[in-house]
Order: C-alpha cells, then structure tokens, then sequence
C-alpha cells in the first residue's frame, strides 16, 4: 500500500511540484483511521473493532514516510519545497490537576491523539503508553501478541524525521479523568485509553454537539508539540466554527468570537518569539477544494497506471 501511496505522490510531485512549495501526506488520519476502520462511519466501512484502525494508522505512518523520502531524494533538489503531514487533535485537560490518575490520564489522551503519529515521525516509535496499554490489554484478551502492530528497526529509522514541519489541527478541547470502573466492551481505541471525556457546560456551545469555544486549550496544545517534538515548524492547518442551526442571515458573531480567541492564543508571546508557526486555514473554506483536487488527482493517478 505505501508503494502505491508513493506513486500517486510522486506524480503529484512531477506535475505540481514547480509551482506547490507546501505539500500535505495526510490530513488528520486519525479520523480516517478511526472512522474507517473502527467505527465504519467512513470508507471503507469496516467495523474491526480495537485492530482495524492500528493497521490502518501502520500503513498510513509507513506511505507518509515513504513520500517524504521520495520528494527528499528525487525533487528536493529541484523544486526546494517541504513536505509534512497534519494531524488533528483537542486539548485534554485533567479534570483535577493534583491528581496524578487524572494527570497521567490526559497526557495518555493526548499521545493516544496526536503521538499517535507523530511519535513515530519524530522519535521512531509509538508513544511508550501505547504499546503498553494496548499490550497489556491484547495479554489480557488472550492474544499472543499486541493488537498495536511493530515497527522494524529499519523501519524505526526509516520513519524518524520524516517531516519539514507539523501541520496541526485543533477545534475544542476536552476535561479527562481516570476511568475507575471496568469497560464492559470489547477491543476498541476508545477502552483502550483508559479515560473519561467531558465537557464544561459553561464553553461556549457552537452548534455542534462535538465543538465549544476553548481557546486557552489551543495555547496549550501548542505549547506541548513545541515541547514533545523539538519545536518544530507548525503550520496551523484546521481551525474553525460550525454554522449554527436556525441561521438565516448573516449571523456569524459567535464565529469572529472563535477566531478571534483561537488567533489571539497562538499570537501570544512566548509563543510569538519562539515557536515557528506559520499559517492558519479556516477548515470551512478549503475543505470542499481540498476533496475535489484528491479527487482529480486520483483519477490522473488512475489513468496513467491504465
């Protein structure tokens, strides 16, 4: 599959790459993975629960190494652009910060979130409580080995420091705390974190039942990528408002108030000095053109393999 991955990069590199500086392997595959191949709200569908999605997120970390490394041997020279991926992912804050379960608890949020992948990028490997979690669980269900797959160590090499800068996308943020009772589901990423997710009933309500207005969790966020994965560049690459229900004029005030909060977070020194972001892109404008040029894409892929 990466081998396949890599083909259709490498022909979008060969025909775009003179005029695109700034390239995207993947946005937010944890969603992807996720979706597709946890729950089966996406495509393919599938329903494999607590195994499908760690494949999914295995190929996916592996096609993305492999086109950084194509446009690292092959086109760098000539095109001088950059090449990373971004991954999404909320703000967990322990719900009580003198509690060590509760501490531990969001920090396993977060790298089950966004260490996911890209632990693996920056540092080789899946994030330590991961492959403890989740190998300790696979034990419990009899398994003889881990339901989170293994990298190499060529490939632990193969992937470290495959990313010119982290694309980071952020929405809400979540309040989490140990889970003190027994999962009495199967094999899933959700029992497999161990954690409860809640919210303030006093954020901001945007609309959606997923999304409230937290900006000071943005700030945080920021702070921990700079910090876990040696201040990388960080392009802010999904941020943004869902339209409220029942809107039929020009009402976006609650929308500015977003942006305005999220904007002036990332602004704020220390970060404006030393943290290297570079952009923010409102989701709601370029999501629909982002679809339709894969789209095209992939079928230019599909026709010159034919």
């Amino acid at each position: 599959m990466a081998n396949y991955f890599s083909d259709y990069a490498s022909l979008c590199f060969e025909a775009f790459g003179d005029r695109v500086k700034h390239w995207v392997t993947f946005s937010d595959p944890r969603t992807m993975a996720e979706k597709g191949y946890e729950t089966g709200h996406h495509a393919p569908g599938l329903k494999l629960h607590g195994t499908g999605l760690y494949k999914a997120a295995h190929h996916v970390i592996k096609a993305h190494a492999q086109a950084w490394h194509s446009y690292n041997n092959t086109w760098r020279s000539k095109q001088q652009g950059l090449v990373g991926i971004s991954l999404n992912c909320d703000w967990g804050e322990p719900v009580d910060i003198s509690n060590p379960k509760d501490i531990e608890a969001a920090e396993r949020y977060l790298q089950f979130c966004l260490g996911w992948f890209a632990n693996p990028i920056y540092a080789g490997d899946y994030p330590q409580v991961m492959k403890d979690h989740i190998g300790r669980k696979s034990a419990e269900q009899g398994l003889d080995m881990s339901r989170l797959p293994v990298f190499s160590l060529q490939e632990k090499s193969y992937i470290k420091g495959t990313s010119d800068f982290l694309g980071l996308g952020h929405f809400t943020t979540r309040y989490i705390t140990e889970r003190n009772y027994p999962s009495r589901q199967g094999p899933s990423y959700q029992n497999d974190r161990d954690l409860v997710e809640l919210v303030d009933p006093n954020w901001p309500d945007l609309g959606s039942k997923w999304l409230h207005s937290v900006p000071w969790g943005f700030r945080r966020l920021l702070n921990f990528a700079q910090t876990q994965y040696g201040n990388p560049p960080i392009y802010v690459t999904e941020n943004g408002a869902s339209q409220k229900l029942h809107c039929t004029q020009l009402c976006d005030e609650w929308r500015i108030q977003y942006l305005k909060g999220y904007t002036n977070e990332m602004l704020k020194e220390p970060f404006l000095s030393y943290m290297q972001i570079m952009t923010e892109i409102m989701v709601p404008t370029v999501c629909t053109l982002c679809i339709l040029i894969a789209a095209v894409l992939l079928m230019l892929l599909l026709r010159s393999l034919s």
